[in-house]
C-alpha cells in the first residue's frame, strides 16, 4: 500500500456536495493539498448549487451533481468517472446521498469520517478513517483532518474568487452607492425557520447604522418567498436600505459582499462566504453552535445566545450537549436583543 505521506497520490477526488457554508469550508482543505501535492490532479464531486460557488477556481476538474435529480445525476456521474481509477479520495459527504455518489466512484483507498462524524453507514463506503480524538471542533477543522491525515500541514487560505463580470454587475445595481454593510436577514429559504432573527432586530440595527455611520445597507438573499418578504418588511420600515435580495446570482452575491465594510447574518451561507472573503461578519447564533460552525475568521464578533437557548429549552450547558445539537424552536434567535448586535457592530466599526 502506497503511504501518500511520503509519495502524493497521482489523482485525488474530493467528495463534498454540500452546502454552501461548507463548501467555504473545504477550500482550506484543497489549497491545502494544492500547495502540498502540486502534481496531484484534482476531481471534486460538488453540488449543483455549490459549483457557482467556486467554478473560476482553476486547476480542478469540476464533477457536478444536481441534487434535485439524485438519481440521474446518480448515473450521470457514474458514467463519467466510470473509466477512471483515483489514487485518493476524500470522502467528505457523510450522509445517503453521499455515500451512494461515493460508491459510483472507483478509488484506490477512500478516507472518511471517524464514528463520532459520520450518519447512514458512512464506514461501510471508506477504507479508513481521519482521527476521531477530538470531533467537538469546527467543522472547518474536522474537514482539514484529511490533510492532516497524511501529515499535510494545513494552510488556512480560501482563495474564493471574486468574478469582475460580477463586480460591474454589482456597481450597476448599485450605482452611486458608496461603503456600505451587507445584512443577509434569513437563513434558509424555508417558512418556519427557527435560524432567523426578527424583523424588528433588523430595522433597529440598519438604522443605527445609518444614522450613526452614514454607511449604506444593502440586503442580500435568495428568490424564496420568506427571504422577499422579510426583506421587504426591513426596507418598508427604514428607508436608506437597498435591497437585493432574489436579485444577485451566486456570483453577484459574492461580489456585493466582497465590498462590504461588515457582513451581518445569522447562520448560514453568505456568513461563511464573507468570512472566506476576510470581511468582518457578526454572526447571529442561538439555535445553532458557533463553536461548530461559525463565521470561521470572525468568531471574536459572533452574538452568541446559544448556551442561554440550551438552557432554557434543554436544560443542559454546551459541554453536556451533543455537538451539533440545535434548537428548533422559533423563540430561540429572540433572545438576540438589537443592542446585542450594535455593541458588536460598533466593535467592528466604531
Amino acid at each position: 500500500m502506497i503511504d501518500f505521506a511520503r509519495t502524493p497520490p497521482r489523482s485525488l477526488c474530493l467528495l463534498r456536495l454540500s452546502a454552501i457554508g461548507d463548501i467555504t469550508h473545504t477550500l482550506p482543505v484543497l489549497r491545502t493539498v494544492q500547495k502540498h501535492w502540486p502534481q496531484t490532479s484534482l476531481t471534486w464531486v460538488i453540488g449543483k448549487t455549490e459549483y457557482e460557488l467556486v467554478r473560476e477556481i482553476e486547476g480542478v476538474e469540476f464533477v457536478v451533481f444536481d441534487k434535485t435529480r439524485s438519481l440521474a445525476s446518480l448515473f450521470a456521474v457514474r458514467r463519467r468517472l466510470s473509466s477512471r481509477r483515483f489514487d485518493l479520495m476524500f470522502h467528505m459527504q457523510p450522509s445517503l446521498r453521499g455515500n451512494l455518489v461515493a460508491a459510483c466512484i472507483g478509488a484506490s483507498r477512500k478516507l472518511g469520517f471517524d464514528r463520532n462524524r459520520s450518519h447512514d453507514l458512512h464506514e461501510l463506503f471508506i477504507d479508513e478513517a481521519v482521527s476521531g480524538e477530538q470531533h467537538r471542533e469546527h467543522v472547518l477543522e474536522g474537514l482539514l483532518r484529511f490533510p492532516r491525515h497524511y501529515k499535510l500541514e494545513p494552510v488556512l487560505e480560501w482563495g474564493l474568487p471574486v468574478s469582475p463580470n460580477a463586480v460591474e454587475s454589482v456597481q450597476a445595481m448599485l450605482g452611486t452607492e458608496g461603503a456600505y454593510v451587507a445584512i443577509n436577514p434569513c437563513a434558509v429559504a424555508k417558512n418556519r425557520n427557527w435560524r432567523n432573527w426578527t424583523i424588528d432586530g433588523y430595522v433597529a440595527v440598519a438604522q443605527h447604522i445609518l444614522d450613526r455611520h452614514g454607511l449604506g445597507v444593502v440586503l442580500t438573499g435568495g428568490r424564496s418567498p420568506i427571504e422577499q418578504t422579510f426583506a421587504a418588511a426591513i426596507a418598508g420600515r427604514c428607508s436608506g436600505v437597498t435591497n437585493l435580495v432574489g436579485e444577485t446570482s451566486i456570483a453577484e452575491l459574492i461580489a456585493v459582499l466582497s465590498r462590504a465594510r461588515l457582513v451581518i447574518s445569522p447562520d448560514t451561507g453568505p456568513a461563511h462566504i464573507a468570512s472566506a472573503l476576510n470581511r468582518p461578519v457578526v454572526g447571529l447564533y442561538a439555535a445553532t453552535n458557533p463553536f461548530r460552525a461559525g463565521p470561521y475568521n470572525c468568531m471574536d464578533s459572533v452574538v452568541n445566545r446559544y448556551p442561554e437557548a440550551l438552557r432554557r429549552w434543554y436544560g443542559v450547558a454546551v459541554e453536556e450537549a451533543p455537538w451539533g445539537k440545535r434548537i428548533r424552536n422559533d423563540d430561540a434567535m429572540a433572545l438576540i436583543t438589537a443592542q446585542d448586535v450594535i455593541e458588536a457592530v460598533e466593535r467592528k466599526l466604531g
